[in-house]
């Protein structure tokens, strides 16, 4: 009698399952191919019952099973594969990628720890990343879920710096009240990352803007100035590379002045903007000065186009990075040899024990693309940010909200509401525009991070926006 006991989870016939991962990577490709002609469409009303896991519908077996996700699942995606989204911040994707994501999980690693060749990908990724970022040889990064988890990371090395490593002990409980300094219009993530570690948002002091929406160095020292006075303790500041809504740069130079002097820690939140420093001039000048920062967030899957989900949180200090996260019970003791040995633990500098192997698709990237390669697309994106800004310009129905810097156009329309606007425009496959709300104003919002994008992409967009607007017009 033929045991089948330590097979239940394999496919039953091997050959069978491969004819049919072909055709499923072959469908994953020509869909990639044509993302062109395939731009956001809604999904059918009856699609979560078409995706139900009842009892009926589970088991059914890998043809069944990937037939739907090519006819139900596939092509309901968020849109941002086609050259003309710019809503948001979302990455484009690459081809290469498909196969990384194939491989990684294929081996199935947990890179947390241990001896293995996952970790020396990361290793060599974040090596890359550091050289990227100018940061000393002294720092160290970990890659992460994204900015959002990254910053909780960041903060949290702050704290330890500021108050000893016992508080991972000891708790907020007998500490001051802390304040970080942010401008309007910086991300959630910091307000999210302040509650989860105790602090509550509360505790972000918002320093006013120039006219530039840059951080304002005069008002970060009377903030500075007025907490101290009253017990209030300076946790870090938080300098911005790329907004949110309007794609302006901080001074980070003279942030990180301020700072060095005063003796505060400086995060960038970077998420999109790090990636400027690839650019040519004049854009890549805007993150002059990142390199000083104590911390950096930033991700990979936004203008890198690496697939989701895939950050970075970048350190200064290697031995503080270490102290702030490294627990290990006994199961993971370190052995001198074996799986169990290697120099490099990730779980010592992050909040994960199983961790996926997210590194492969990043260095697969880098390795097959080149740095070349993403320069000069994230370059594109700036001059078609541009030029996307000189089009509106010569409009007589829209006006720019602010002036472009780097990659994030806003504008408004002379006529009609403009969330209904996007969302005609994202109903008939012209663009993806996001909206946001500008000097109190609401606007269109494009966040040009596509490298598929081009400029008659933009030429057509804006085309289609003015005929939406005279319409409502």
């Amino acid at each position: 009698m033929t045991s089948s006991e330590g097979t239940h989870l394999d496919p039953n016939d091997w050959d069978d399952f491969s004819d049919e991962m072909h055709k499923l990577m072959d469908q994953c490709l020509a869909r990639m191919k044509s993302a062109k002609d395939l731009p956001w469409q809604p999904k059918p009303k009856d699609l979560a019952d078409r995706l139900s896991l009842d009892h009926e519908a589970v088991g059914s077996g890998p043809q069944q099973t990937f037939a739907q996700l090519t006819e139900d699942v596939m092509p309901y995606a968020t849109g941002n594969t086609h050259p003309r989204f710019y809503g948001w911040v979302h990455g484009a994707g690459l081809p290469v990628c498909v196969g990384a994501e194939m491989v990684a999980a294929t081996m199935n690693s947990n890179c947390g720890g241990r001896d293995h060749g996952a970790i020396e990908v990361e290793r060599a990724t974040l090596d890359w990343l550091l050289g990227v970022s100018g940061m000393p040889e002294s720092a160290s990064a970990i890659l992460t879920t994204g900015t959002s988890q990254a910053t909780i990371l960041a903060l949290s090395a702050a704290r330890n710096k500021q108050f000893g490593h016992d508080v991972r002990k000891t708790g907020i409980q007998g500490l001051p009240s802390v304040a970080v300094y942010a401008r309007a219009g910086t991300h959630s993530c910091i307000g999210k990352a302040l509650e989860a570690m105790g602090h509550g948002s509360d505790s972000i002091h918002i320093v006013d803007t120039d006219d530039d929406m840059r951080m304002d160095i005069a008002s970060l020292k009377r903030a500075v100035d007025a907490d101290r006075a009253i017990g209030r303790v300076p946790l870090a500041v938080i300098g911005t590379a790329g907004s949110v809504n309007t794609g302006s740069y901080d001074d980070l130079n003279a942030i990180a002045d301020f700072c060095a002097e005063q003796g505060i820690w400086l995060h960038v939140d970077a998420a999109f903007g790090f990636w400027a420093r690839l650019a040519d001039a004049p854009w890549a000048a805007l993150v002059d000065g990142m390199e000083r920062a104590n911390s950096i967030a930033c991700d990979f899957h936004k203008w890198m186009s690496v697939p989701y989900d895939c950050g970075a949180c970048m350190i200064y200090d290697r031995t503080l990075h270490f102290d702030t996260f490294t627990s290990r019970p006994n199961y993971l003791e370190q052995q001198e040899e074996g799986l169990g040995g290697g120099d490099l633990w990730f779980c010592d500098y992050g909040l994960e024990l199983s961790r996926g192997f997210r590194a492969l698709k990043v260095w697969t990237a880098i390795k097959s693309i080149g740095t070349e390669a993403f320069a000069a697309s994230i370059t594109d994106n700036c001059k078609q940010a541009a030029l996307m800004a000189e089009l509106v310009d010569a409009s007589d129905v829209l006006e720019l909200s602010f002036a472009v810097s780097s990659n994030v156009c806003c504008f408004y329309v002379a006529h009609g509401d403009v969330n209904k606007i996007a969302a005609e425009l994202q109903l008939s496959g012209d663009a993806v525009f996001s909206t946001t709300v500008i000097k109190g104003q609401a606007c269109l919002r494009a966040a040009l991070v596509n490298h598929r994008t081009t400029s008659e992409d933009i030429r057509q967009s804006i085309r289609a926006v003015e005929a939406a607007v005279r319409r409502y017009g």
